[in-house]
């Protein structure tokens, strides 16, 4: 069976996960082409039975390109970045494997509102320049025990954050597509903005969600609050967060995706000192690559034998 990885790695320089794991008799030819190389990416397509998709857009015209294509299994949760209609015209199943990244992706977003709070890369680059001392009044940190932090969204990166925050001493705050009213740390939207020191996204991007955090929404925010976004970068409005920072209403921002990826060097909000960033890698550890594989290796081995995917989108 072939499959194309498209991402810039070798899955057997991961771990062994695929390397023993294929189907009787249906050995599983895995082939790697980097996300921005087009052009070897279009070579590969018309030979691939199963792609397992990162980041870099799946188009209508990429599967239109793979006629052997039966499977698009994502690597992650978000499936934003597949074309699923065309997928489902042209008969093509679509998984993806949520949770598999959660520990990772919670643990990042921990490290962001850190970073944040106490300035972590403006000191590193203080520090290397040899004027590690003494700090500006300005650049003065603050702990993240007694804050309110506030979860958009209820799933799984969320609980596991809210665990970590509590054992620091944070109150967390969190709001859900499903109202849960009798949850004392449940609250709408809105109140839960203006009550929370800092406001972490854990939701997926749809056409609801699309700027869900706009220049009205972000000035519902306390002054000197930190926005922090490891989710998708278009449900905040990023000219909206640039000017709220650059004003200094807003205190900081840690991000790992932007609404534009990979983000151009002339994004405003790179010019900030109080951004700390990250290029959508809040998911990329060992241990997630390696639960990644287990689930596409196991999903080849179903669709060889026209079993029930794990996950099935479409």
């Amino acid at each position: 069976m072939r499959v194309l990885l498209h991402y810039d790695m070798d899955y057997t320089d991961v771990g062994d996960t695929a390397t023993d794991d294929t189907v009787p008799g249906t050995d599983l030819d895995v082939v790697s082409c980097a996300e921005e190389d087009d052009e070897r990416f279009a070579k590969l397509l018309p030979d691939a039975e199963v792609i397992w998709h990162v980041l870099r857009p799946l188009t209508a015209d990429d599967i239109a390109r793979a006629p052997r294509l039966r499977l698009i299994q994502k690597l992650g949760t978000g499936v934003n970045t597949i074309d699923l209609d065309a997928a489902a015209e042209r008969g093509v199943a679509v998984a993806n494997m949520p949770g598999t990244n959660a520990q990772a992706v919670a643990e990042t977003t921990l490290l962001l509102m850190l970073a944040t709070l106490r300035r972590v890369v403006t000191f590193d680059a203080r520090t290397r320049e040899g004027r590690g001392w003494p700090a500006d009044r300005a650049l003065v940190g603050g702990e993240l025990s007694g804050r309110t932090v506030g979860l958009l969204g209820g799933g799984q990166i969320a609980g596991l954050l809210r665990g970590m925050l509590e054992a620091i001493g944070a109150t967390v705050l969190y709001t859900s597509r499903r109202p849960r009213p009798g949850d004392p740390s449940w609250r709408e939207l809105d109140d839960l903005l203006r009550a929370s020191d800092i406001v972490s996204v854990h939701i997926p991007l749809t056409g609801e969600t699309h700027h869900l955090l706009d220049r009205d929404r972000l000035a519902l925010l306390p002054p000197g609050a930190i926005v922090v976004n490891t989710a998708r970068g278009a449900i905040v409005d990023e000219s909206a967060l640039a000017e709220a920072l650059a004003s200094g209403r807003l205190a900081g921002a840690g991000l790992d995706v932007f609404e534009r990826e990979p983000v151009p060097a002339g994004n405003p909000l790179l010019d900030l000192g109080n951004v700390v960033v990250m290029p959508h890698v809040a998911w990329l550890t060992r241990e997630t690559w390696d639960r990644y594989f287990t689930v596409a290796v196991e999903n080849c081995r179903r669709l060889a034998r026209g079993e029930e995917l794990l996950h099935r989108v479409r």
